[in-house]
């Protein structure tokens, strides 16, 4: 089964912890501060691999963790910094936050990466807060939390040739026939219920990648029958091969309802090079109508070219005449990841609410400082007090009316409120 939609949860690493240490050497009775610094938490990254081609893997794994780093060590050593975790994604990946709904990239490149999940950066050890005033800190900062986040993938194969036409018309059969692909083929509508990827070899020199597409039917722009799965996959390919069935009741009006359908998704799909192909042309029936057919199609202003996938009448030059439109064809454009404006938030914005248990401080500054802090060291929770004055914290509680034994929460942590 092809797999082009996948959603997954992703955690970057926590910083290690920052070391309240003092030297200790024989002869040296005060030795001074030399707690060391954590290690940098991993981040995780997604990185294109050519080698995989559907998004398969995430239906059985769906959950990303990488690691945290090391705490800090005396002598002023700084923790191991942790690997980051690399994700294989293939090559036509679109990444979204699933929460928010924004692009975060577009992965087409191999080797192409993005991070996803930034590794949470190492606190610092008490060698960092030694003054002339206080030369021996017992203060300490824990690492950084990591970032939680969930992705949702939407692939879009990349393909040179995109083969198209109603269902049944012969698609499958001319990939199987000019490629080493095996796709399943037989006569009844929506064989094709995924796209296959096929490789064509004209030369030592030209190498084009197929991609057949799912017959479309009426209202697929709409999401009717495949529809979204697969009109997708139009997008990526720089040439059409529109495939007309030749036993078709009125072929021309199939042509027509193809090409409105994808247009109707995608306005830039019919700016497209497209060739025709009239296939089953070694059944008389269709040799009779292949005059009529012809002049209509070129009155429409394209190329189209008598083929049978039975007989492989005309196959090879379809694809010599494909790569001779794919040379002229632009090259596809990724899709940008937006900027998404948003009204500027403060990171230091908080916002106070009274519960049965007591209050609830919620804020990006504070809850990641209250992460980062050592509750067992005194001077910590001195510093702590310190920022919940600097960035308002303290009075707003006294005006909402907080007293003395009043329980607050901060992210994971309870606290006792005293005056």
């Amino acid at each position: 089964m092809f797999f082009d939609e996948a959603e997954i949860f992703v955690q970057s690493g926590r910083g290690g912890d920052g070391m309240v240490h003092f030297h200790k050497e024989k002869y040296v009775p005060h030795g001074g501060p030399d707690g060391g610094d954590g290690g940098r938490g991993g981040s995780v990254i997604l990185e294109v691999n050519a080698k995989i081609n559907t998004l398969f893997d995430f239906s059985h794994r769906s959950r990303y963790v990488a690691e945290d780093g090391k705490p800090g060590g005396p002598n002023n050593m700084s923790g191991k910094s942790a690997r980051d975790l690399v994700v294989s994604v293939p090559p036509g990946t679109l990444v979204y936050d699933a929460q928010t709904g924004d692009l975060l990239g577009d992965l087409v490149e191999n080797h192409q990466q993005l991070v996803v999940a930034k590794g949470g950066r190492g606190g610092k050890g008490n060698q960092h807060y030694a003054t002339s005033r206080n030369q021996a800190p017992r203060m300490a900062e824990k690492g950084e939390p990591g970032e939680e986040k969930t992705l949702r993938f939407e692939l879009k194969m990349i393909a040179d040739l995109g083969i198209v036409g109603v269902p049944n018309a012969g698609k499958s059969s001319l990939l199987a026939v000019v490629s080493n692909a095996k796709p399943k083929i037989a006569n009844y509508p929506f064989t094709t219920l995924s796209p296959n990827l096929g490789v064509v070899q004209l030369d030592h020199d030209v190498v084009m990648v197929l991609a057949d597409i799912p017959g479309l039917i009426e209202g697929a722009h709409q999401g009717v029958g495949l529809g979204f799965a697969f009109l997708r996959h139009v997008q990526r390919t720089r040439v059409l091969i529109h495939v007309l069935d030749g036993l078709s009741e009125d072929p021309i009006s199939d042509f027509s309802q193809i090409n409105s359908e994808m247009a109707l998704f995608d306005e830039k799909i019919a700016e497209k090079p497209q060739i025709v192909a009239f296939n089953k042309m070694d059944l008389p029936s269709v040799q009779e109508r292949w005059p009529e057919v012809q002049k209509a199609i070129t009155d429409l202003g394209y190329e189209i070219m008598p083929i049978s996938t039975v007989s492989h009448e005309n196959v090879n030059a379809l694809m010599w005449k494909a790569n001779a439109m794919l040379e002229d064809a632009p090259e596809p454009e990724a899709v940008q990841a937006m900027p998404v404006y948003r009204a500027s938030e403060d990171p230091r914005a908080f916002s106070i609410e009274q519960v049965e248990e007591g209050w609830v401080v919620r804020g990006e500054a504070i809850e990641r400082a209250a992460a980062m802090t050592y509750w067992e060291h005194r001077e910590s929770i001195r510093r702590f007090q310190r920022l919940m004055e600097n960035i308002g914290v303290e009075e707003a509680l006294r005006e909402a009316g907080i007293v003395e034994g009043d329980t607050v929460f901060i992210g994971d942590y309870e606290l006792e409120w005293q005056d």
